[in-house]
């Protein structure tokens, strides 16, 4: 096929490109009913990439990347398996989609929370409450028991 293009944003501002000599993709025998062709067909494509030597990332880029795919990844290897189509055409082209899906989002930074403060009626509405229920409570103690 050829390099695959990952489209800018955050994390990656003018897009990644993975080179086509960097990606390993390897077929075998789809599961489930495909009709006459079923035995003799390799649909189902395996797609890996080494996110540890890869010369698509930079180091901050790896990093982030290392850490948000570290359940799914095999030592630094990121493999991604589609057999959703009949075609081994349509499987490898879901196959650099979802492997441009998943590194698209691994590159991108969190965003910080931003802090925030309590709205003046949610306030009133608390301290309200809490007065209710004091004087609820007040009300049931013994008269002088103070």
């Amino acid at each position: 096929m050829d390099d695959l293009l990952i489209t800018p944003g955050p994390g990656a501002p003018r897009g990644l490109r993975v080179p086509e000599s960097e990606l390993v993709e390897r077929f075998s025998h789809a599961s489930g009913p495909g009709g006459q062709g079923v035995n003799t067909t390799d649909s189902r494509v395996q797609l890996s990439l080494d996110l540890g030597s890869t010369s698509a990332l930079d180091e901050a880029q790896r990093s982030r990347a290392l850490l948000q795919l570290a359940a799914r990844l095999t030592g630094t290897v990121l493999t991604v398996t589609t057999a959703e189509h009949r075609s081994q055409r349509q499987n490898r082209r879901a196959a650099r989609e979802r492997l441009a899906a998943l590194l698209r989002e691994a590159v991108t930074p969190p965003v910080p929370r931003k802090a925030t403060r309590p709205t003046r009626g949610s306030t009133r509405r608390r301290l309200e409450a809490k007065r209710r229920r004091s004087d609820l409570k007040q009300a049931r103690r013994r008269p002088g028991a103070g």
